[in-house]
């Protein structure tokens, strides 16, 4: 009897101490407002090659430095993203025979019944639908601050 006393015991600690830390936990995953991590967008601006911006590689950069998770984020992001969409734009391809011929196509035929939604970029980085190259890139506009407004 006095096992049995000894194991309900230990067995009510036990879950006091797990169900405490349970609670911190849950407390640390409360997500920061400005976090990016884990918010989806479905804009797609129309790309101008003629405008002044820079157009991503998407290559994740080795560079010697302590951030080196930090900055292999975007790149990383920026390409499961594309294949989403370049996915989305084979299977167009294949069922009517042609890519979108325009934004507006590839907006209403490919993004919208597919319900294509990406991952938000950091450092204003922005998604953009080639027409040309029947493909999507990301592009930053230089006068763009970090958080992706203009100074």
């Amino acid at each position: 009897m006095a096992k049995f006393a000894l194991g309900i015991g230990v067995g009510a600690v036990t879950i006091a101490l797990v169900g405490g830390c349970m609670d911190s936990l849950s407390n640390q995953a409360k997500k920061d407002p400005n976090s990016i991590i884990g918010k989806k967008t479905d804009k797609i601006e129309k790309f101008d090659p003629n405008a002044k911006q820079e157009v991503s590689d998407s290559k994740v950069q080795v560079e010697a430095s302590p951030f080196y998770a930090l900055d292999a984020y975007r790149p990383a992001v920026e390409q499961v993203e594309k294949l989403k969409v370049e996915h989305a734009l084979d299977l167009y391809n294949a069922s009517e025979g042609h890519y979108p011929k325009d934004y507006e196509e590839f907006m209403t035929r490919v993004v919208k019944p597919n319900a294509i939604t990406l991952a938000v970029l950091p450092g204003g980085w922005k998604y953009a639908y080639d027409v040309e190259n029947h493909k999507l890139v990301v592009v930053h506009a230089p006068e763009a601050g970090p958080n992706g407004k203009k100074p």
